[in-house]
């Protein structure tokens, strides 16, 4: 009896002994990262996000409960951008990294074929309104503003997702979400052509409303436009811009000034619409895409001034 006591006795110290060590070894195993931020700094990919998350203090709001959509550059697209995160403008630093946080949880699959303009957490503009970013999809292919690339995408945190992108984002002001959307490419090449050096203007710090014809609404006047003078054409540009930064909500009906010194008409109800001065009427498309030096909204006509 008492030798089986003994050979019980070594057998419930030896349970014990094996408890106490796998406790030890589960001490010395360092926690998973569940955090956008945690799961940055831990990916060999993201040194220069990490590092410019802390010294911005980003981490701190990344790894708080979110939910939170990253589209995290690589070291690789920091560097092709010449972008040192220990030595930029740390308010510059700040926007940058704002413009690439989306507010909500957005997986890949929640994102619509064709185009999607989103609301981003940077504020860098003016009013501190939140800058637009322009999403499309197709084919299973994700673009950011025309030429960022989403390379992985569904990356699961407990605050959100992060998708990885192989450039920058930089926020844009409203010459360049022109340019990033093809659909804008004939007002582009209008702005060109014009008199004026309506891209340098467009491209200071204003702040301009700019009411932006779609492709189709300039086909829709080429007998027109092709017979105007360099001067007329930017007669023609500068009647679809307002100054100041008018969102949709600012809007109300009646006669609007423009940058041209001619007025148009605003008329709200179930739609927006603008009359121009020879009595023709534009419907607003799309509202509110916000630049960094003003706000567009999308005309489904070109609108003409008394030429």
């Amino acid at each position: 009896m008492k030798i089986r006591n003994s050979i019980l006795f070594m057998l419930v110290m030896l349970a014990i002994m094996s408890m106490v060590a796998c406790n030890d070894d589960d001490d010395n195993v360092d926690p998973q990262p569940e955090t956008i931020a945690e799961i940055a700094a831990a990916d060999g990919r993201f040194e220069s996000l990490t590092a410019a998350l802390e010294r911005t203090g980003l981490d701190d709001i990344l790894n708080q409960s979110g939910p939170f959509t990253v589209f995290a550059p690589t070291d690789d697209a920091f560097a092709a951008m010449g972008i040192d995160v220990n030595t930029v403008d740390e308010g510059a630093l700040t926007d940058i990294l704002f413009y690439h946080v989306l507010g909500a949880r957005v997986l890949s699959g929640d994102i619509a074929d064709g185009q999607t303009y989103v609301t981003t957490a940077s504020q860098n503009a003016p009013g501190l309104e939140q800058l637009s970013m322009l999403i499309e999809k197709a084919g299973g292919n994700v673009t950011i503003n025309g030429s960022t690339n989403v390379t992985s995408a569904d990356i699961d945190a407990t605050n959100g997702v992060i998708h990885v992108v192989d450039e920058v984002i930089m926020p844009m002001d409203v010459v360049d979400h022109a340019i990033a959307n093809e659909n804008f490419s004939s007002l582009v090449g209008a702005l060109s052509a014009a008199s004026g050096d309506l891209v340098s203007v467009l491209s200071g710090d204003g702040p301009f409303t700019v009411f932006a014809p779609l492709n189709s609404a300039f086909d829709e006047i080429s007998a027109v436009t092709a017979t105007l003078t360099e001067d007329q054409l930017r007669d023609v540009l500068t009647y679809h811009v307002v100054s100041g930064n008018v969102r949709s909500s600012d809007l109300s009906s009646g006669s609007v000034p423009t940058v041209n010194g001619a007025n148009f008409v605003v008329n709200l109800g179930s739609e927006v619409t603008i009359t121009d001065e020879a009595g023709n009427e534009a419907t607003v498309v799309l509202t509110d895409v916000q630049a960094t030096n003003g706000v567009i909204h999308v005309l489904n006509k070109v609108i003409l001034p008394e030429l």
